[in-house]
């Protein structure tokens, strides 16, 4: 397995700490508002990366954090007249709806900033023993940013290239304008915990550094997170831990891509700023699930109605060759058309792909081939049928795919058509009815009928049953 690692910029080999075992950090949510699109991208990136690194066998230790205390949520919770922790508690149970909704697995472990301030606090006294960090004038401790050597080294930046005043902070109260502060001093009337320092609460940066050594140990195998928090986020935790524990911190980096609006950068003041919750209240969840794992983890994605009408038409087509294929596929060793070989080729075909770095494109591919077989094997081979099913399902659900009846998703389109599920069934009803008493002039018009609203029919010695079929 070869992973692309930020901090090389190169394909590695992926030799975890310890065999069999994977320990891998993720930069969570700030809990101040509702999770957008961004969000379902690390979020739906990092769960398929989890989902293949135990179908391979991997003991997967994923902790993925909670920021819980931040500017952003004091100043959300002071505009909204809530207490901090009721803001901090309803955001924590919408974003728990929304991974429900995208089929996001719950990581091994989530840590709160909040549940962790003693870590923090120790990590903080380390540095300032050990002369990275000092405490200022005004109360908050800062961390000096020259005294680091290899600074810099995961997004390839000079020191003397960074612009004071373009990504870092300004402060009278910095040695060096570079510095980044560890703690806050607390204004009147803030929430507060007390330090060495004064009373304060812990900048963002040394939160990650304390929850991900504190649970995964001072070297851990991956940490991963969204493509704008390689600087100064990422940095700034490898400067922190390695400062304070003096071994190395992580040994694979890895970023998600970002995501476009019709091919614009999502952003509030352009107007295309989308919550999870306002896509999925129009869009399937498997639908925009699809979208987000159709591309490679490390691309952007450009979220639009074009996109999601091609990811429906996908998972249409996996759905209606699933479709009709009853029961569990027997684990014979009868020869078929298939063939034994051919049919493990599936498997081992997708995992050569997932191994190349989760390409997850090269993946779905394997699955489309899957299911170009199972159609023919429906009508020419039909004892392989469920065979082919179930191979293409238990794949499919390693990408946390295809984990609907066929008829649940193929009739879930019907929102997009004018006519109710019972009016459908009418329809079918007043057809049945024309073709026995052999008017198939109007029998066959109904059908057209239907068809003009994208709702295809089809017959079979059980009946007739529908789909609803994605526009072309």
């Amino acid at each position: 397995m070869q992973i692309y690692n930020t901090l090389t910029r190169r394909k590695e080999p992926f030799t975890p700490l310890v065999e069999g075992k994977v320990s891998m950090y993720v930069c969570g949510m700030t809990v101040y508002d509702y999770c957008h699109l961004g969000h379902a991208r690390v979020m739906v990136a990092f769960d398929v990366i989890t989902r293949y690194l135990r179908h391979r066998g991997y003991e997967v230790n994923y902790v993925r954090n909670i920021t819980d205390i931040d500017d952003k949520i004091l100043k959300r919770a002071d505009e909204n007249s809530e207490t901090i922790s009721a803001l901090t508690e309803r955001m924590i149970d919408a974003m728990h709806d929304d991974e429900v909704r995208l089929n996001v697995l719950p990581p091994s472990h989530e840590p709160r900033a909040t549940g962790h301030i003693g870590e923090i606090i120790a990590m903080i006294a380390t540095l300032i023993e050990k002369g990275f960090a000092y405490p200022a004038a005004n109360g908050d401790v800062y961390y000096r940013v020259r005294k680091f050597t290899n600074y810099g080294k995961l997004n390839n930046r000079q020191l003397d290239d960074m612009r004071s005043g373009a990504r870092v902070e300004v402060d009278v109260h910095k040695e060096d304008p570079l510095d980044f502060v560890l703690w806050k001093a607390a204004k009147p009337s803030e929430v507060h915990w007390p330090s060495p320092w004064g009373n304060g609460r812990p900048g963002w940066h040394i939160e990650c550094s304390a929850m991900s050594t504190c649970c995964l140990g001072d070297t851990f195998d991956i940490h991963g997170g969204g493509p704008d928090l390689t600087f100064p986020h990422h940095e700034n935790e490898i400067a922190q831990s390695e400062a304070a524990t003096g071994k190395t911190y992580v040994n694979t980096w890895m970023h998600a891509g970002a995501v476009r609006v019709n091919q614009e950068k999502m952003s509030k003041s352009l107007g295309n700023f989308f919550t999870i919750r306002d896509v999925l209240a129009e869009h399937d969840p498997e639908v925009v699930r699809y979208l987000l794992v159709a591309s490679h983890y490390r691309s952007a994605i450009n979220y639009s109605a074009d996109s999601l009408v091609e990811a429906r038409k996908s998972l249409t087509r996996f759905y209606t060759a699933l479709d009709g294929v009853e029961g569990q596929g027997k684990e014979s060793q009868d020869a078929s058309t298939v063939g034994q070989a051919a049919f493990a080729s599936y498997s081992e075909r997708f995992e050569t792909a997932m191994d190349d770095d989760f390409n997850t494109p090269e993946a779905l591919a394997v699955l489309f081939d899957l299911a170009r077989d199972l159609n023919r094997a429906k009508s020419d081979q039909p004892a392989e049928a469920p065979r082919l099913a179930d191979e293409l399902k238990r794949l499919a659900g390693v990408l946390g795919l295809l984990q609907q009846k066929p008829q649940t998703f193929l009739k879930g389109a019907q929102q997009q058509v004018a006519l109710s599920e019972a009016e459908i069934e009418s329809k079918i009803a007043e057809r049945q009815a024309s073709k026995a008493n052999k008017d198939f002039a109007k029998a066959d018009a109904i059908r057209d009928e239907l068809a003009a609203l994208g709702i295809i029919l089809k017959d079979s010695r059980e009946g007739t049953t529908w789909v609803i079929e994605t526009p072309q």
